[in-house]
């Protein structure tokens, strides 16, 4: 039986573009205000009145620059691309795309838990989604033997980081709405906690991480 196979520069070139649009789309949802808008608040006003867009996109730029690096690192290991990991990915892409319009219904509904609900399964869906590649990338190319199990067991476990702490404020959220918004910010300090012990370790057996 013929295992399907597709060429590796395209499915990368495609991957990277539809990320690359998605950010970009990002800060376009930021409405650029009309003469009249201008006439009546101000440029200071208007701005000020834009903060929850400006948060918004910050985090939705980060979060998603963030996941592209996961894809760029793993797709580094990937030899060739068959059709479960073709669908894998675009499976990924397609919440990728679904950036922009989350992000916007968050920015402009701040104040509504279930808008910052749906805003946070989306991320939540594109971690798992990750997770769900990085995995079956792992077992495909055999990152076990190449890279250790210290340094394959955590380049999954540093995905799976974001979506854990995603879909953990969402029930935080209807307790303490601030604090369920603000969750974000644990995934960059238990990363980064994180790192600085798997590089202790990987130092300790006297080899580099390279896949932080």
């Amino acid at each position: 039986m013929t295992i399907l196979k597709f060429p590796n520069d395209r499915v990368n070139n495609f991957s990277d573009a539809i990320f690359a649009i998605a950010i970009t789309l990002l800060v376009l949802e930021i409405k650029v205000p009309t003469a009249d808008e201008v006439q009546q608040l101000g440029i200071a006003g208007l701005l000020s009145k834009r903060i929850p867009n400006f948060i918004g996109y910050l985090v939705s730029f980060f979060v998603t620059a963030l996941y592209w690096r996961n894809h760029l690192q793993l797709f580094q290991f990937v030899k060739t691309i068959d059709n479960r990991l073709f669908w894998l990915n675009l499976w990924l892409l397609l919440f990728v795309v679904l950036m922009p319009f989350s992000t916007d219904l968050y920015s402009y509904f701040v104040g509504h838990n279930k808008a910052f609900v749906f805003y946070t399964l989306n991320l939540a869906a594109i971690g798992a989604m990750s997770y769900w590649m990085a995995t079956y990338v792992t077992k495909k190319e055999n990152l076990t033997e190449q890279l250790g199990a210290i340094q394959t067991r955590w380049m999954r476990n540093r995905i799976l980081i974001g979506p854990i702490i995603f879909l953990l404020c969402v029930p935080v959220v209807w307790l303490s709405p601030w604090t369920g918004r603000l969750g974000f910010f644990l995934i960059f300090i238990v990363q980064t906690i994180g790192d600085r012990r798997v590089r202790r370790k990987m130092h300790m057996q006297g080899t580099t991480l390279v896949s932080a």
